[in-house]
């Protein structure tokens, strides 16, 4: 019997997109044929090994329309003459090539997506360009065989805007086998607060900076991102990388970030509503955090209220004033050590039931049924 094969597209560098290492793991393990294309950055390093096949496409542009452009036609020309039985794109700006060679050879086109891609913040702040990606949306989700995304809301959102059924799978993280120590009664002195994730616009990050200067603990910041360089000038003029109270990481494996999440004493996610995209995100750092056993503070949006109020896990800010986001630090850092123990605890019994090993099963299904149809 010939083995399912499925291929999936990204623009990411594919060492740091966990969401897809996860999910393409899974379907390898469950004996598909497994294929992930993203891109090679100037800077990238080797390819990890992973259970399916990767490759990365090299470019010419590395942002802005020519980018977007000249990978979209080396990705159709390097999926032409490949043969799969599904074919999937992860958000819009791999869609159009993938749906064209899906329909060229009559295969299952699936979309895959992370975000509301015409909803966040460096699209929605130059309408001319969010209305074309609001047309490749249009003209990709009705044409899409299966459609899933990361969390109910986004779900309900594409359903009303086109009419049609969209599956969830959550980005959880993986149950690691290895137990967690118990949750600790004062927090850890030598830890420190961590962000991990994009230094993008809408992050919350100038504000969380600004806090910084009052509050005990340290931050290291994990990622990169088109903020880069203006986030490590501000903390330089606050005085925070002289004085080593925050600490720029840059681009961190997985398996490096998990031991490095698993040493701080608390996670931040700190999204601002810069569009629908972050408003009803449902972030992977948040599991991550939890996974970890470590307290987080987090934005009021509706996903992260939503798992909060049964599982509580975080401290959730009102509003990401620097002067609100110190308090709330603070409050778990030094004033309230009880709270701290309860939130890490609450953690350690929500990782059992919010692990990537039960999201998985929807995945697995999903894909189950649409080769099943499609044979």
């Amino acid at each position: 019997m010939t083995v399912p094969r499925l291929y999936f597209t990204v623009t990411t560098d594919l060492n740091y997109d966990q969401r897809m290492q996860r999910i393409c793991s899974s379907l390898a393990e469950a004996g598909y044929e497994v294929r992930l294309i993203g891109r090679q950055w100037s800077n990238s390093r080797p390819l990890v090994p992973q259970p399916y096949k990767q490759h990365r496409l090299r470019c010419w542009f590395q942002r802005g329309k020519l980018f977007y452009l000249e990978y979209n036609l080396r990705l159709f020309l390097y999926l032409l003459p490949r043969r799969a039985t599904v074919w999937c794109a992860i958000d819009l700006d791999t869609a159009l090539p993938v749906w064209l060679r899906a329909r060229l050879g009559g295969q299952p086109f699936v979309y895959d997506a992370h975000e509301l891609f015409t909803e966040v913040p460096e699209v929605v702040a130059r309408p001319a360009v969010q209305r074309m990606w609001r047309w490749v949306e249009q003209f990709i989700v009705p044409r899409a065989n299966l459609v899933y995304t990361v969390g109910p809301a986004l779900a309900r959102v594409f359903e009303e805007r086109y009419g049609r059924p969209v599956k969830v799978v959550r980005n959880i993280s993986r149950l690691s086998e290895a137990a967690l120590p118990p949750a600790p009664t004062a927090v850890p002195a030598a830890g420190y607060i961590l962000y991990q994730g994009a230094l993008n616009a809408g992050r919350g990050l100038e504000a969380l900076l600004e806090a910084m200067p009052q509050v005990i603990g340290r931050l290291v910041v994990c990622g990169e991102g088109d903020l880069s360089e203006s986030l490590r000038a501000r903390a330089a003029a606050l005085g925070l990388l002289a004085s080593g109270q925050v600490e720029f990481r840059g681009f961190v494996l997985p398996d490096a970030l998990r031991d490095v999440t698993q040493n701080a004493v608390l996670g931040v996610m700190l999204l601002e509503n810069q569009g629908l995209s972050y408003y009803y995100s449902l972030a992977n750092k948040f599991f991550d955090y939890l996974h970890a056993g470590i307290p987080q503070v987090v934005v009021d949006f509706p996903e992260y209220r939503a798992l909060n109020n049964e599982y509580d896990v975080a401290e959730i800010v009102p509003n990401l004033k620097p002067t609100t986001l110190a308090a709330t630090l603070n409050y778990l850092l030094r004033d309230n050590p009880a709270r701290y123990q309860q939130l890490a605890e609450n953690c350690r019994r929500a990782r059992r039931e919010l692990s990537w090993q039960h999201e998985e099963q929807h995945l697995l299904a999903l894909y189950a049924g649409l080769v099943d149809s499609k044979s």
